[in-house]
């Protein structure tokens, strides 16, 4: 199978080292400067379950590539998606299957009108990573995980066979007919965690030793909850049990990565996930005021950045 990975990053190195793993014929399309540097050093990955891993892999800039693949992986910040759509057009063939791995919902149907429906898979994927100054990237954890599937709840050839070369090469991937929900389950968690820690600049554990914390936190999951139910995906019993106990861990260090990027400066997804789910808690009729301010606490941080940040 043919695989082109958009980024050579956290992500998108390392689940591409382990499709090369899986036997891939594989190629990373990324800018000048990582082109020059896998060039001279390879790929390295730091893994705690698989160890050392360092080859050389093929890497393309956007102008270098040519349709012929069978799956496009995205694994690119949901602010980059536009620029990402730009690079990837001369990739994509009549049969190519494009499978992002981006936080939040509303890239689908961007990547949709712009390749088509059929030609776009839901993917959500589970990892603790970084590229670190010298370009390699450090798995923090065991987490490597990724699930896909169809949008239109089918259990296609190319989802499957997708999902078998993935585990292959040592990812705990597999195909599901239901990756509307999987998507919407990892939002009600990621809008609840990326919101309550940006907002209030601790971990979850921190916030829930703090007074009222947890009912805070407690809320904003119900109502994320409550906005998944709305546009026909209900949480289920087991996920908010989960959800509950880790948001209620006085010891949790769980933070989102959003909570990271802010603090190192970066730029942040606040679009995507606290205003996309203000939006829809507003058409659900639920009570938007903590979204809101959740909202409007990330926005502000990203004019204060463009402010202060250098060009």
């Amino acid at each position: 199978m043919r695989v082109l990975v958009l980024g050579a990053g956290a992500l998108g190195g390392y689940f591409g080292a382990r499709l090369i793993e899986g036997g891939a014929e594989l190629a990373f399309l990324v800018r000048p400067r990582r082109q020059q540097q896998l060039q001279r050093d390879g790929l390295s990955i730091e893994c705690p379950v698989f160890g050392t891993w360092r080859r050389p892999v093929t890497a393309l800039l956007a102008d270098e590539v040519r349709p012929g693949w069978d799956v496009v992986l995205l694994s690119c910040k949901a602010y980059d998606l536009e620029d990402s759509i730009a690079a990837l057009r001369p990739a994509i063939g009549p049969d190519t299957a494009i499978l992002p791995v981006l936080n939040g919902i509303g890239h689908i149907a961007t990547l949709q009108a712009a390749f088509g429906e059929a030609a776009v898979l839901g993917g959500v994927a589970k990892i603790r990573a970084t590229l670190d100054s010298a370009g390699v990237v450090r798995n923090l954890s065991d987490w490597r995980s990724l699930t896909l599937g169809e949008l239109d709840g089918t259990l296609s050839p190319r989802a499957t066979a997708f999902a078998e070369l993935a585990r292959r090469g040592g990812l705990l991937a597999k195909a599901v007919p239901d990756i509307r929900h999987v998507l919407w389950a990892k939002l009600v968690h990621l809008g609840t965690v990326a919101a309550g820690t940006v907002l209030l600049r601790g971990s979850t554990g921190q916030i829930a030793r703090a007074p009222g914390g947890t009912a805070f936190m407690l809320t904003l999951l119900e109502r994320n909850a409550a906005i998944a139910a709305h546009r026909g995906f209900p949480m289920t019993p087991e996920f908010l049990a989960e959800y509950r106990a880790l948001l209620s861990d006085p010891e949790s260090r769980y933070t989102a990565s959003m909570l990271r990027d802010l603090e190192a400066g970066n730029r942040i997804e606040a679009d995507p996930i606290l205003g996309f789910l203000l939006q829809e808690a507003g058409e659900a009729g639920l009570d938007t005021t903590l979204h809101a301010v959740a909202y409007l606490h990330a926005k502000t941080y990203e004019q204060r950045r463009a402010e202060e940040k250098p060009a």
